[in-house]
């Protein structure tokens, strides 16, 4: 039976997403769970001093009259939130939930969710180079009076990224704290992480009480992601640097003067969503002027999305959210924070890799990655090959090398090719070594196609894609029946610089169309995310493993998570060299700037399949942080805009409220417009064909001058193959800088054949030039044949 495309993507979100469920027994608390409450801002009653006093009576009362048993323990306030909304988190029973809904002044009630995570080459290869005489880096003096606020696993404070040499004082307007705790002394701050703060609530109410001997109840990182993605951000030069010998350089961040503030949310058994929301809260009324998120979930509706409501708030603000797209890649409709008012960060390749190649018995090569910086394998010896999955166990398990499936009397001495899933890539080479085997090699399935990501092995390991996995296993099979038993060796080679095609759209990065707003293109753009080298904590080894016990100031990783912080700190520097610009304006610059073809001048690639990449899955294309601090005209939006864009998704009032903290008045939008003319930077029209022949829209769009003050910009239109698009006008004439000017785009479709549940995506651009300045934005005509 053929599953549709959603059905497929829900189940697929649903058993992703269960490893990082809480588990729940039958007993009486686990009725009780979190959940996040909306209060009107105004609705506070005088005779209470606080809002707090006023939800503890009410969760009180509440609990009364419904005669729950255990009210003292489970109705217990977690956080409240007074800057990106107001409100509050308690663990209440169902009932309770329910009855709150009903209370005065009590806009809405919703479950948590748990959500998941998701350098030394990226600034070069961005073009940010520190002997620029002017330039992005110059022009914003690194980012220095920025603060960007990275919430995420916590920090390492003491790694030399983050060292306040020759950093001026901490900026007048920075609010917040270094809250200290049992290893995380309050004087671990100084002048370039200003801000350190720890929310845990969430969790324990979920969990019970932390075990304190695995984590640290402070803001310091037992994990090792937030220190890398700080650094990614606004890590200091740091030289030399390098992961076992790889990658070596100056390690620096994005915007290398820009001031950190770490806010950890993200602990053993996951992010909770109610200490998501105490850190957006702190950070905003903290100062921050950049909010990094590398952290995401399932996609649902925005008033259900506790990541879109607290980086709504945060953008109502001023302030700029960038997160990431997610690592559901390569398949369609999985990326994540989708909210217009978020920059969401897909991951492409950089111009370095780590080649280490298996030679086979046969001769033949087979192309690998790995970072694997212990003893190698004797040169020039071959050794014995052998596939997981014929080796004993159920087939299944040992073929991918889970724990306690391989048997040792089979493994031992031998190189062991597992296959990629379920437990992570590391641990797989850990359970090959326990078990006796000399080196693994860990190829691709199927879905992850020929995508590569460098990892630090505890053995001998490289990394292949799906069609060499296939390769070797015929070979084994082959050379099993024959007299010259299967053997193999990994030759490792460092590091190669100078790499063709670059970039590349990494396999992982999560694709569009955009499951909640299929008008809102997403991903917005995408950064380098494939094998990023940046800072990493003392106590926890290059692979992540427990038993790994080797130890290194910086730490090679991938992900749109390592991505994401590229944006933020891209973010901080264009801040700073443009004080005025809004967060939609930032992000207009690195969407109409970006580019989409690679180092050899063809449009980029995409590394799961080696064909050419679309706009679903890099957006607008990849940044070019250069380009960005001068894009000419700037699409910009208010949080008024984004109301009207969520009454023409034909939310409630009450949906809205809940997301803006706003009543609105729908009856303006309805009136002016589609989803689709929010003033967003890419265009993009869905329809659906139910027997229709012709179709047509039109897209209103603003654009504002901040390039030369008399310029005259004339439009180039590529449409989408089969589509007519027009521009009206075809000449924009400026005579101020800040001047705005309209203009409409006109879309014209025809039917294609298409079988039911099936669609078809074209794309195309607008580029308005003025002879300087390049301003692009995607155009995509999606036509859908209904079920």
């Amino acid at each position: 039976m053929a599953i549709s495309p959603l059905l497929f993507l829900s189940l697929f979100f649903f058993f992703s997403f269960l490893p990082f469920l809480p588990f729940y027994s039958a007993s009486a608390s686990a009725l009780h769970r979190t959940y996040i409450v909306f209060v009107q801002h105004d609705a506070k009653p005088s005779v209470f001093p606080t809002h707090k006093h006023w939800y503890d009576s009410s969760l009180r009362s509440l609990s009364s009259t419904i005669q729950t048993t255990s009210h003292s323990e489970t109705s217990r306030i977690l956080h409240t939130y007074e800057t990106v909304f107001h409100g509050f988190s308690a663990k209440l029973s169902p009932l309770e939930a329910d009855q709150l809904q009903k209370v005065s002044g009590i806009v809405g009630v919703i479950p948590e969710q748990v959500r998941e995570l998701q350098t030394t080459r990226s600034p070069q290869f961005l073009g940010l180079k520190t002997t620029d005489s002017a330039g992005l880096l110059k022009e914003s003096d690194f980012g220095s009076d920025l603060v960007i606020g990275v919430i995420d696993t916590g920090i390492w404070p003491e790694r030399q990224s983050f060292n306040d040499r020759n950093l001026g004082p901490v900026p007048a307007k920075w609010k917040g704290e270094c809250v200290g705790g049992k290893d995380f002394p309050a004087t671990s701050c100084n002048r370039k992480l200003i801000g350190a703060r720890f929310f845990c609530g969430g969790y324990e109410a979920t969990n019970g009480k932390m075990n304190e001997t695995l984590e640290s109840r402070s803001p310091r990182d037992s994990d090792g992601h937030g220190t890398h993605t700080a650094s990614i951000a606004a890590g200091r030069y740091v030289f030399p640097a390098s992961t076992l010998g790889y990658a070596r350089g100056v390690a620096a961040g994005m915007a290398p003067k820009a001031r950190l503030a770490a806010y950890k949310v993200c602990w053993n058994a996951g992010c909770y969503d109610s200490d998501i929301l105490a850190a957006f809260d702190a950070a905003v009324a903290d100062g921050a002027d950049v909010v990094s998120l590398s952290v995401g979930g399932v996609v649902v509706p925005y008033y259900l999305d506790s990541i879109a409501i607290g980086a709504f708030g945060a953008s109502d603000h001023g302030v700029f959210v960038s997160a990431s797209a997610g690592n559901g890649g390569p398949g369609g409709l999985t990326v994540t924070n989708v909210a217009p008012w978020v920059t969401t960060v897909g991951a492409g390749t950089m111009d370095r890799d780590f080649p280490a190649n298996v030679k086979l018995g046969n001769g033949k090569l087979i192309p690998g990655v790995s970072v694997y910086g212990g003893p190698g394998l004797a040169p020039g010896r071959l050794y014995p090959l052998i596939y997981a999955g014929s080796v004993g166990g159920d087939g299944y398990s040992s073929s991918l090398c889970l724990e306690g499936s391989l048997d040792p009397s089979f493994v031992k001495g031998k190189i062991v090719l597992c296959d990629r899933g379920i437990n992570s890539r590391a641990t797989k080479g850990e359970v090959v070594r326990k078990a006796g085997g000399i080196g693994m090699i860990l190829a691709n399935g199927v879905f992850d196609g020929e995508g590569l990501v460098a990892d630090c092995h505890v053995l001998p390991a490289t990394a292949i894609g799906a069609s060499g996995g296939d390769e070797i296993r015929k070979y084994i099979t082959v050379a099993s029946k024959s007299k010259s038993p299967p053997t193999a060796t990994i030759i490792f080679r460092g590091t190669r610089l100078g790499v063709r095609p670059a970039p590349v759209v990494a396999s992982f990065s999560a694709r569009g169309p955009n499951p909640e707003s299929p008008e809102i293109l997403k991903p917005d753009v995408i950064a380098p995310g494939l094998n990023i080298l940046a800072a990493w904590p003392d106590r926890v080894g290059p692979s992540g493993i427990p038993s790994d016990k080797r130890r290194t100031e910086f730490n090679i990783l991938s992900g749109t998570s390592m991505a994401c912080p590229h944006i933020s700190g891209l973010a901080a520097l264009l801040k700073a060299a443009h004080p005025e610009w809004s967060p939609a304006a930032i992000r207009s610059a690195l969407m109409t700037t970006a580019y989409t073809e690679d180092n050899r001048g063809e449009t980029m690639l995409d590394e799961a399949t080696g064909n050419t990449s679309t706009v679903m899955d890099f957006g607008a294309g990849h940044v070019h942080p250069q380009k960005a601090m001068d894009p000419g005209l700037i699409y910009d939006l208010t949080s008024n805009d984004y109301i009207d864009f969520l009454c023409n998704s034909n939310y409630t009032v009450t949906n809205i409220q809940m997301i803006t903290r706003k009543m609105a008045d729908c009856s303006k939008a309805r009136k002016a417009g589609h989803v689709g003319n929010l003033n967003y930077p890419s265009m993009s029209a869905v329809f659906q064909q139910y027997g229709k022949h012709k179709f047509s829209t039109h897209f209103i769009r603003t654009v504002t001058n901040v390039g030369d003050p008399n310029s005259v910009y004339q439009v180039t239109v590529k449409p989408p193959t089969g589509t007519l698009v027009t521009v009206q006008p075809e000449k924009l004439v400026f005579r101020r800088l800040g001047q705005k000017l309209n203009f409409l785009v006109r879309v014209e479709a025809m039917a294609v054949k298409l079988s039911p549940g099936s669609t078809s995506i074209k794309s195309g651009s607008i580029v308005w030039a003025d002879g300087k300045h390049t301003v692009t934005s995607p155009i995509v005509v999606t036509l859908e044949q209904p079920l």
